[in-house]
């Protein structure tokens, strides 16, 4: 068994984030890293949206990331530290839309280990040196300049090692030009680990330790070092040099610290808190990320809470002296990895869980009655300051980024009966949890509908002037008129524009710098920018069937298949040719090329003949309307189209080369060719088809981020574009549309204007390069885990979360809060308390803004939640007790005892997380679900005594895993009745899957346990297991004897038993069997075999063997806890496979990771990869330069286009 993995949508988490002027230009762009993927996305300043210019996949763990930039440069280059051994410096490069290695400078082993740095970046403000540091013991610092030729240069690395010692975080001091300095918050744990009395670990301070370069002696000093009075977990280097005072801000639990060495005395303050939280007041509060803002006159600093609130940290100064903080609640935005202040007055927020956000600011907050806290205010030691949680006052939410991360598991169903499986997922944590219905296509913003008087067959959009930016008229086309409408702030109608409205329009087309033509059945009208206007009529009793127009030239074909050539003069007359071309067939359709930017007139012109041709016919002087080419098709051509690939313009206004001509021929049957068109000859060669629906295909050219695009429309709609150096071909999501155009518009400039019925519609498409679009529906809890019934299509999702209240222990607890209030008051102030305690019990901030109030360890809440998922209603929610988690759950049946459903769901009683322990034992409650699926009834609970992991209904009965104990249970009257147990799974059932009357069992750290029930006897026997331990969190069986698993280390593998494997075996109740028959090391006799093993290298937390797409074939679908969407492909041929093994070898030397990371060694993180192909890296073929693609192609005895279509074959027969 052979397999191809392949990703559908990749990894949606950010863990950095970082900003800087990487492309060079004035603009900045946010460099962004999502595990083992590196980004650049690049806000717009002027509509405020997010694009991806490009995405790398890296093949290794990036580990940490920042931006610098050399003194007196004006652009930055990302560092990153990985699991490569390697400190990795990358430029981009705009022009190539690539990132470019400019140092690899190995130190290390690979890996992510205690003592190998990576894991900390800090670099030094003015952009002389960087020191990267590992948890424990070492930390390099490397000198940056550079080298007469002004490329940047890196030195030897300098050591700054100190055994026994850990590593918090580290900063870069910003101390102008004298010699660089570092701080770091370290731990020196020597004295604990000598001491067997236990003693020590209580006494060890944290201390915070600067580190000097120095550039004259070429090395690291440890310069200063002081303790800590509390535990601190983040520094925040303070502008210095002649922008400020310098020093540091330590962030440690309830307080922030300014240090800074010399005279300046520590200025100390505390976190502030929200007032009458419910939180438990005991618990400590942390700053979990901050942002630095720097103009030439001020600076200030945005530190979030882990509640999500941000305040805003000012610093007051007397000549160079901090002599007080002041600290503003600012707003309060999801929780966050990463904040990123851009100079163009954007905050960019990369989300923990859940979307990330680019707001705006609106406000600094300097002039609002917000109070502001000092460090100056008078405190008892351990008080704080209180503030109230409000909602948005400063930010202004501009834009969010689609994020699934975390994906908690994954179901894939037809359940909306759209032919096209939807996948099913649960995302999030806690309150901005959701379940999110995932569909291929793209996204479509509908910026305006209207209604039109009948009709229309067609629509165009054209401007009046070559050198205008935005279209001038929406020209729409019925069957006995046409309607002009001119583009403003309103769309109205005109009737001066010089077009004949009388009749139908063939096409219409901006001509030379400023005048218009109009095609129509009689004739060809060419309107002067004067409103001068030039006819051309038709001879005798013929008519114009079909035409192209581009902007010098107009091709007619008139009835019998005459073809009749038109040319603009230099004077801006149309010409026609003097000689007319008959084809022998009747012409169906035709497109005209763009005219390239420097030339007079485009070579190409494609024609599509009622016998089922294409052909290419030369419009060069010198063999004008000669045939050069000719394609013979499967069924009649309906459209044809000529695009070129690439071309438009870069990040830095440059023209980005073009990567040819492509031919798109829509087909009468649906099927949609794209073949390749030589610039030079007019051949056609390497054709791909894809089929699109069952209409005929009909095409449209538009504009997608500069460059040309195709609009091919069937049953449904599909866009054919270029993204980031990739051809994608997707769906719209959205109704079938008829006609369409390209449309710019101040408000829209890439969108598109298209009819449907009897509407005109103006539409655009901003989420260019997503596999799928989302209807998402809020949870409240995070969910755990979720089940389909069929019947209904409804699911029914378990929600749970600790650290949590349910609804009415959090009533009960704000009701005794307020007694509390009331009697702290004195008799005085008892109405002032009053009122204050009635409008703290009438305040419900949204959970899903806010947060939710952290309970406590041990305290779990829980709910069954019943929902419709097309339309997102929740049909029954069942809240659980307080400190009962729902973990599990199934849909069983059992005919034995009713002919009713029931579902059952595993409840674990009091349950700690670490050790693992259910205090209270466990509870399986059964409810009955009706016919319609609307109504859950509770039927009975069921003690146990440990927690009930797993559920999977067998034979009209249900197993169960209890603990480390599988059980088989049956439906009684009054609870379910114990019939069968199995003592050896070895720590912790994890999930159970049955097979006819074979038992899958994971353990959570034993891998598979395959087990047999045998009636006469009663008992469940363990018959085989496998050889490695695996920490298992999702299996799925793909036949009788394969299963494949996933582990929390992101591995993937598929285990098979042997042909031989009995599994009639008994268990020796007599215990006289011989000891050596007894199995290996207490496990079974029997054992699997790995049949593939993959790391994927993101933790995959569920998966599905399915179908993507109708008539594709079967495939093993994953999830992630990232948020990416993969699959792994089997071959059909050898051959297949030999070709791709091949292509993956030249890969792995063509094409090595950007970070340095050895790519076979990645895909082996923990089991050597076996029989899996990583299709991740088999498509960087395409993104290569032509020269590489050639001698790849070359050793595999192909042509580059062959390789390509091998590629995209084999994505297209099982997903998109």
């Amino acid at each position: 068994m052979f397999l191809y993995g392949l990703t559908l949508q990749r990894a949606t988490t950010i863990i950095h984030a970082v900003h800087g002027n990487f492309s060079g230009t004035k603009q900045q762009e946010i460099a962004v890293s999502r595990g083992k993927l590196l980004e650049l996305l690049k806000p717009d300043p002027n509509t405020g949206k997010v694009h991806t210019l490009i995405t790398v996949e890296v093949f290794g763990e990036i580990r940490s990331l920042m931006s610098f930039r050399l003194t007196g440069g004006n652009k930055d280059y990302v560092v990153c530290g990985s699991d490569s051994g390697r400190i990795s410096i990358l430029e981009y490069i705009p022009n190539k839309n690539k990132f470019e290695k400019i140092h690899l400078e190995t130190f290390g082993k690979s890996g992510c280990r205690r003592i190998v740095p990576g894991q900390y970046l800090a670099i030094d403000p003015k952009g002389r040196a960087v020191m990267i540091g590992a948890l424990e013991k070492q930390k390099l610092v490397y000198i940056l300049n550079r080298d007469s030729q002004a490329r940047l240069t890196i030195s030897s690395p300098l050591e700054a090692h100190k055994a026994n010692t850990f590593v918090y975080h580290m900063v870069g001091i910003d101390v102008g030009f004298e010699n660089p300095m570092f701080a770091c918050l370290e731990l020196d744990y020597e004295e604990a680990d000598t001491d067997p009395t236990g003693e020590a670990v209580q006494n060890t301070q944290q201390t915070l330790t600067f580190y000097e370069l120095d550039l004259g002696l070429n090395h690291v000093v440890r310069k200063y070092s002081e303790p800590l009075e509390e535990r601190a977990n983040h520094l925040i280097s303070v502008p210095g040099g002649n922008d400020g005072p310098g020093g540091v801000l330590v962030c440690a639990e309830n307080y922030i610290t300014y240090k800074n060495f010399g005279d300046q005395p520590d200025i100390r303050t505390p976190i502030p808190r929200r007032r009458n939280d419910l939180d438990d007041p005991e618990r400590g509060m942390i700053v979990v990320c901050s942002a630095t803002h720097k103009t030439k006159s001020m600076f200030f600093f945005l530190i979030q809470t882990e509640q999500g609130d941000i305040f805003k940290v000012t610093l007051e100064t007397d000549e160079d002296m901090v002599t007080e903080i002041r600290l503003k609640y600012f707003d309060t935005v999801p929780v966050s990895m990463a904040m990123c202040v851009l100079r163009t007055g954007f905050l960019f927020v990369a989300a923990e869980m859940g979307n990330h956000c680019l707001y705006q600011i609106a406000h600094l907050g300097d002039d609002d009655d917000e109070t502001e806290f000092s460090s100056a205010m008078p405190l008892e030691e351990g008080d704080t300051f209180f503030y109230a949680p409000r909602a948005l006052r400063n930010l202004v939410l501009v834009d969010e980024l689609d994020s699934l991360s975390p994906i908690m598991t994954c179901l894939i169903s037809d359940l909306a009966n759209e032919d096209t499986p939807q996948l099913y997922v649960t995302c999030g944590r806690g309150p901005r949890s959701s379940l999110r219905v995932l569909r291929h296509g793209l996204e479509v913003s509908e910026m305006a509908v209207s209604e039109l008087p009948g009709n229309p067959n067609a629509v165009w959009t054209v401007k009046i002037k070559e050198e205008e930016e935005f279209d001038s008229y929406i020209i729409v086309s019925f069957v006995n008129a046409t309607l002009v409408l001119s583009i403003g702030e309103t769309v109205e109608e005109v009737t001066d524009s010089g077009f004949l409205g009388t009749t139908p329009t063939l096409s219409c087309s901006l001509l030379g710098e400023n005048a218009l033509v109009q095609v129509y059945p009689d004739g060809i009208r060419h309107i002067r920018a004067d409103k001068r206007v030039n006819e051309w009529k038709t001879p005798g009793k013929k008519t114009i069937l079909r035409c192209a127009v581009n902007q010098r030239q107009v091709v007619i074909a008139l009835t019998g298949g005459e073809l009749v050539y038109f040319e603009m003069d230099q004077s801006g007359q149309l010409n026609e040719y003097t000689e007319r071309k008959e084809m022998n067939s009747e012409v169906v359709c035709m497109d005209l090329s763009k005219v390239p930017p420097t030339e007079q007139r485009t070579r190409f012109l494609a024609v599509g003949l009622a016998d089922n041709t294409v052909r290419i016919i030369s419009l060069d002087p010198t063999d004008c309307l000669q045939p050069l080419s000719m394609q013979a098709l499967p069924a009649t051509p309906e459209s044809v189209c000529i695009i070129e690939i690439g071309g438009g313009e870069d990040e830095t206004g440059a023209q980005k080369a073009s990567g040819g001509l492509v031919l798109n021929i829509g087909l009468q049957n649906g099927v949609l060719l794209r073949t390749t068109l030589d610039n030079v000859t007019g051949d056609l060669s390497d054709t791909r088809t894809r089929y699109l629906g069952t209409r005929a295909v009909k095409l449209f050219r538009v504009l997608t981020q500069g460059s040309d695009a195709v609009l091919a429309m069937s049953s449904r709609t599909w866009l054919s574009y270029q993204h980031q150096n990739r051809f994608h071909l997707t769906p719209l999501s959205y109704e079938s549309l008829e006609f369409a155009s390209g449309f710019a518009s101040e408000q829209c400039p890439e969108g598109i204007v298209a009819i449907s019925a009897n509407t005109l519609r103006i539409l655009a498409l901003e989420k260019l390069g997503t596999v799928f679009n989302q209807a998402s529906t809020g949870l409240q809890y995070t969910p755990r885990r979720f089940a389909i019934h069929y019947d209904s299509g409804n699911v029914i999702i378990l929600e749970t979360d600790h650290n949590a209240y349910t609804e009415e222990t959090k009533e009960n607890r704000k009701q005794q809060m307020a007694e509390e209030m009331i009697e702290a008051a004195g008799e005085d102030e008892r109405e002032l308390a009053a009122e204050m305690t009635a409008a703290f019990l009438r305040e419900s901030l949204p959970e899903d803004k806010f947060g939710a109030s952290k309970a406590g360890p041990g305290m779990w809440s829980s709910q069954i939640r019943l929902m419709h998922p097309r339309s997102g209603e929740t049909i029954q929610k069942i809240c659980l007790e307080q400190n009962e988690a729902a973990l599990s759950i199934a849909i069983c049946k059992f005919p034995n005892n009713s002919d009713d459903t029931f579902v059952l769901v595993g409840v674990a009683c009091e349950l700690l997380i670490n050790p693992r322990q259910a205090r209270g034992g466990g509870e399986i409650h059964t409810y009955k679900i009706n016919e319609e699926g609307n109504k859950l009834e509770l039927v009975h609970k069921t003690v146990v005594d440990e927690v009930p992991s797993a559920i999977c209904p067998y034979q009209g009965r249900v197993l169960i895993g209890v603990g480390k104990l599988l059980r088989i249970y049956d439906l009684g009257k009054k609870k379910l009745l114990r019939k069968c147990e199995n003592k050896h799974i070895p720590n912790y059932i994890a999930s159970i899957q049955a097979v006819g009357h074979r038992i899958i069992v994971c353990d959570v750290q034993e891998s598979v346990h395959w087990v047999r029930y045998r009636r006469h006897e009663n008992q469940l026997v363990v018959f085989a297991d496998d050889t490695y331990p695996r920490w298992v969190t999702s299996a799925t069986v793909l036949d009788w004897n394969t299963v494949a698993v996933s582990d929390k280390f992101g591995n993937i593998s598929v285990l098979r038993l042997p042909s031989d494997v009995n599994d009639d075996v008994q268990d020796d109740p007599s215990g006289t069997k011989a000891l050596w028959t007894r199995g290996i090391l207490n496990g079974a006799m029997q054992k699997c075999e790995v049949l593939c093993m993959y790391h994927v290298g993101e933790t995959v937390l569920s998966l599905q063997k399915t179908t993507l797409i109708p008539g594709g074939s079967e495939s093993l679908v994953y999830t992630t806890l990232s948020g990416s969407i993969g699959m792994l492909v089997p071959f059909t041929s050898h051959e297949d496979h030999d070709f791709f093994q091949h292509l993956e070898m030249h890969m792995r030397n063509e094409c090595p990771p950007l970070l340095g990371r050895d790519h076979l060694a990645y895909r082996s993180y923990y089991f050597p990869v076996k029989n899996v192909i990583d299709g991740d890296l088999c498509e960087l073929f395409n993104s290569m330069e032509a020269s590489k693609q050639k001698s790849v192609a070359e050793e595999l005895d192909r042509v580059p286009s062959e390789v390509s279509k091998k590629l995209e074959d084999i994505r297209t027969r099982y997903a998109f």
